[in-house]
């Protein structure tokens, strides 16, 4: 198979019919390790919102337990892209995200922006940093398969197109990004988390590399003191680096799926999908936040 042979038959594909299948292999083969990074992204930046951070913070799941969340959002969200929807793994691994969020009191907003960051921030990383730009086949799938997650999780006005989803995230981000001290010790625990994958030592560099690939917008959120110039290009050049050196490597004729991610640490036995996830006691593990609008529906 030669380099671009995957991107024909993806440009043959139906945009809406195949939407699912163009997703996982833009997902599982040409662009696993991106499409990895930019979803951990996704997810931090929605520490910035004081009522998604303080939530987070509160329950103590990224702060005492971050690997355990990691590794099961991870699993949970890929068991969809690797599966697909109507699987059994599938719809047990939407039936998990839809039990853990429906324990807290989360509006429809907020659950509506973290759906945009996944659309979004893909397209964003991969245009910057991948072998090759994202093609509008895999733009409009991305989005069928996060508008088809959004619906089964219940949650309301769900934007149509890409434009859509990037338009609501940077508004909902303009309007509502903001400091709050238990959102701050959610973003140093998730670093703390990212430098562990590598020896003790490079700990402080990785810890400012990460920060080296945030906008301005979010680093103030989090009142971090901006990367020095010199140290945000360099970042930015070795990662974009990366990028040129994969587009020479032949394709990948496997699929790369989150279980095989070397990141994924707490179930070197395998797992159940159905066993992941957080457990809320009744009665004691409700939402310690109080939001206004819709909750997610299970």
């Amino acid at each position: 198979m030669k380099r671009y042979e995957r991107l024909s038959q993806i440009r043959r594909m139906d945009l809406y019919e195949d939407a699912f299948e163009i997703y996982r292999l833009t997902a599982a083969y040409e662009f696993p390790w991106d499409v990895t990074r930019a979803l951990e992204l996704a997810l931090y930046r929605t520490y910035a919102v004081p009522s998604i951070g303080r939530l987070l913070a509160e329950t103590a799941e990224l702060t005492d337990r971050a690997q355990k969340r990691y590794d099961d959002t991870s699993l949970l969200l890929d068991a969809v892209v690797e599966h697909g929807f109507d699987s059994e793994q599938g719809r047990t691994a939407v039936r998990r995200i839809n039990r853990m969020h429906r324990s807290y009191d989360i509006s429809n907003d907020d659950m509506r922006y973290v759906l945009c960051t996944f659309v979004v921030m893909p397209k964003r990383w991969i245009d910057a940093y991948g072998w090759r730009r994202l093609s509008r086949h895999e733009i409009v799938a991305c989005t069928v398969h996060y508008r088809t997650l959004g619906q089964r999780m219940g949650i309301k006005d769900i934007p149509e197109t890409y434009e859509e989803f990037e338009a609501c995230l940077d508004a909902y981000e303009e309007a509502h990004f903001g400091w709050d001290e238990g959102a701050r010790r959610v973003s140093d625990a998730t670093l703390a988390l990212m430098a562990s994958w590598y020896p003790r030592p490079l700990a402080p560099v990785l810890r400012n590399a990460t920060l080296a690939l945030l906008d301005e917008h979010l680093l103030k959120a989090f009142r971090y003191a901006p990367p020095r110039p010199a140290t945000r290009a360099l970042v930015r050049a070795a990662v974009r680096a990366r990028g040129r050196l994969v587009r020479l490597l032949p394709p990948r004729r496997a699929p790369h799926h989150a279980r095989q991610n070397r990141e994924v640490r707490g179930y070197p036995n395998g797992f159940r999908p159905e066993e992941l996830g957080t457990w809320p006691v009744p009665g004691v593990g409700g939402c310690p936040v109080r939001h206004t609008g819709t909750s997610a529906a299970e």
